[in-house]
């Protein structure tokens, strides 16, 4: 019986156990529309980054201070987890918020 149970118990391990990463689970999905800070990138923002960010001279709360910023931003959304400069601290936006900001510059950063 502890055969069995050592058996089926294995299985269940190995069944459970994902051996994809998080980046290949993630919606990477190119994006088709055209992205707009007011639609698309401010929720991001005001969810992840308004909380540390605001008010000062980083402050990242309307569009003009993220359009600004934009550069820096990718950047830091970008670095690798462990990375110390890496935003948002404690955490990571997913591939598909960081798809939507990098997006939004390449569209040429508009507002509405």
């Amino acid at each position: 019986m502890k055969k069995f149970m050592y058996i089926i118990s294995s299985a269940v391990v190995f069944v459970a156990c994902e051996s994809r990463t998080y980046e290949e689970i993630s919606d990477n999905t190119p994006i088709t529309q055209v992205v707009t800070f007011t639609n698309d990138v401010k929720p991001i923002i005001d969810a992840n980054c308004v909380s540390c960010h605001s008010p000062g001279a980083q402050a990242l709360t309307n569009y003009t201070q993220v359009k600004n910023n934009i550069d820096n931003i990718i950047d830091r959304i970008g670095r690798a987890n462990g990375d110390p400069l890496k935003m948002p601290q404690g955490g990571s936006l997913s591939p598909a918020q960081i798809n939507i900001i990098t997006k939004w510059k390449a569209d040429g950063l508009l507002e509405n």
